[in-house]
């Protein structure tokens, strides 16, 4: 894998998924998983996503890739994602607005 390859949205997708099911397993809190899932859409390349997963062990691929019933659930997760990352921001926002 070249480190310096721009990322795609499906490479993102799959950093997600991995995240969420380490965050199911208990690996990871919701904290960090937020934290994570927010990094993930500001990643530019394979490396930045890399970094993202490095201190989680490996998923089998029948995990990472779930077929149409885990790909609805991965659109899901990421709504929802972005809802906590989008109160995050607001949250922080209000309380420096104070």
């Amino acid at each position: 894998m070249d480190v310096e390859l721009r990322a795609s949205d499906d490479d993102r997708n799959r950093v997600v998924a991995a995240l969420h099911q380490h965050t199911a397993a208990g690996r990871l809190t919701l904290d960090e998983f937020s934290d994570r899932v927010g990094a993930v859409w500001t990643a530019r390349t394979l490396g930045d996503l890399a970094a993202l997963t490095r201190d989680l062990p490996a998923l089998p691929n029948s995990v990472v890739d779930a077929g149409p019933v885990g790909r609805g659930r991965q659109e899901l997760l990421m709504v929802f994602a972005a809802a906590a990352l989008t109160l995050l921001l607001l949250g922080g926002l209000l309380a420096v607005t104070r």
